[in-house]
């Protein structure tokens, strides 16, 4: 199931603070996609928030963000144009750059899908582009103002109303448009293409599809979305494409290939600067969030320090059984270990050795329980819980460790 989305900022490309959900799986990422929305539409769109749920159920995670100007973003909308938009697009792709990984996939819906087209070469790491309803030409965003062409390029700018909304459009946004041959780019992308689009779209003609599949080079795949709207506004339609891309972008994402090179040897762990506790663990080629819950002011994104701590002990313990069992033979069908730990006061903690209880204060207890499976006698499940003891955090834990701590620069 996927995680709560996480509401992070980050700075776009002219400066203004841009909103964005950070949408993670409850288990390791596999790869990271980024979302591009709509014309003056939000993050929050139903299709968005579809595409991104179905992505965290296979491992992916999603950064869906609000254009500047838009939804909870902050600057001027009618100071942006097509360009600014790929702009904060690489913006967003630099913040998951730096906080997680760089995107392996880029989601586009409608002007969204032109913008990650034309902004796929500058995103080195993407390997795969899906587009929602995307149209060939980005000029054809002015079939939402038409009637209000000719004020805008005889007064410099013109109040229209866009989904309910007034919005103001200047000359600069429309003649920026023009700088654009969105299939001549789309030929030149070297990543794998998916177009999905409704043959009944009223806003973007199912025509622009085969333009844009037909501009492409192969690996290139187009998907009817049959019924649906332009904006997906049946949540059965945006669960529907949902589900394509996060089954088609599987194939172009290589499950266990990380953007992140090999550390080496020890565990590196960073803030993400999401929340206020959240933290990065980078263990080999592996990465995992750590946090605290929500009732200590965490974001509740991952294992705490001391849920981490149990885990190795758990896992230490399941991992020496098995190891113990196998090379004796044991018919051993399957080992559980559950880690409960507290702080108790030394004088309260009847399992402490008596060397702890004269120390005073609080101490930490961990109390493990162990279950085997399998026909064993009772001598054998207490050999293997013996064995238990024998593991090696375990051991850490019980006896005096020592802790070195230096500061070192922030490349190291």
């Amino acid at each position: 199931m996927p995680g709560k989305p996480i509401k992070v900022t980050f700075e776009g490309a002219h400066g203004a603070e841009l909103a964005a959900r950070l949408d993670l799986p409850t288990g390791p990422v596999k790869a990271y996609a980024l979302f591009a929305h709509c014309f003056t539409c939000t993050k929050d769109l139903i299709a968005a928030r579809k595409i991104a749920e179905a992505l965290t159920i296979e491992g992916i995670g999603v950064l869906r963000f609000d254009f500047t100007g838009l939804g909870g973003s902050g600057g001027d909308f009618a100071s942006t144009n097509f360009t600014s938009n790929l702009d904060d697009l690489e913006r967003a792709a630099d913040f998951l750059r730096d906080a997680f990984e760089a995107p392996k996939l880029l989601i586009g819906h409608s002007l969204g899908g032109a913008a990650v087209l034309a902004v796929a070469d500058r995103i080195k790491e993407a390997t795969a582009v899906a587009t929602i309803g995307a149209p060939a030409d980005v000029q054809h965003v002015t079939h939402n103002f038409a009637d209000h062409l000719d004020e805008i390029r005889e007064k410099g700018e013109a109040e229209v109303c866009l989904g309910g909304r007034p919005f103001v459009i200047r000359k600069q946004f429309v003649d920026d448009l023009g700088g654009y041959d969105l299939p001549a780019q789309v030929a030149k992308m070297k990543k794998a293409l998916l177009v999905l689009h409704a043959p009944l779209d009223q806003t973007v003609g199912i025509e622009n599809a085969g333009k844009i599949f037909d501009a492409a080079k192969h690996p290139k795949s187009f998907v009817s979305l049959d019924q649906a709207d332009h904006l997906l506004s049946d949540p059965d339609d945006a669960q529907y494409a949902a589900s394509v891309i996060a089954a088609w972008a599987k194939r172009y994402l290589p499950a266990g290939k990380s953007a992140k090179p090999d550390i080496g040897e020890g565990v590196i762990v960073r803030e993400t600067g999401l929340g206020k506790f959240q933290s990065m663990v980078m263990a080999g080629k592996h990465r995992l969030l750590a946090d605290e819950p929500e009732k200590v002011g965490g974001l509740d994104s991952g294992p705490s320090p001391y849920d981490y701590l149990s885990t190795a002990l758990g896992s230490c313990t399941v991992m020496t059984i098995r190891m113990y069992a196998d090379h004796k033979g044991i018919a051993l069908d399957g080992i559980r270990a559950e880690v409960l730990h507290e702080k108790v006061h030394a004088d309260d903690c009847a399992d402490c050795a008596e060397s702890t209880v004269q120390k005073g204060g609080k101490v930490d207890r961990f109390e493990r329980r162990i279950a085997l499976s399998g026909k064993l006698d009772e001598d054998t499940r207490n050999r293997l819980l013996e064995i238990a003891d024998k593991c090696p955090v375990h051991k850490t834990l019980e006896a005096s460790a020592v802790i070195v701590t230096q500061e070192v620069d922030q490349g190291n």
